[in-house]
């Protein structure tokens, strides 16, 4: 069984411009490298980011 490499979410703000555009909600969102949405919107960046960690909780270095 082959697992697939997490890919790294970075948070993204989508103004009102871009939402209308877009047919979302302006707001944060957390996108993948390849810009698909995956959660949002988030009413801010330390938002986003917090859920960001619980989808994809931080690589703990092994000492």
């Amino acid at each position: 069984m082959q697992t697939q490499p997490i890919q790294a979410l970075s948070p993204r703000q989508v103004k009102t411009d871009e939402a209308l555009r877009l047919g979302v909600e302006s707001g944060w969102y957390a996108i993948k490298v390849s810009g698909t949405f995956v959660s949002g919107p988030h009413d801010s960046e330390g938002d986003c980011r917090r859920k960001i960690d619980e989808i994809q909780p931080p690589v703990k270095k092994k000492r």
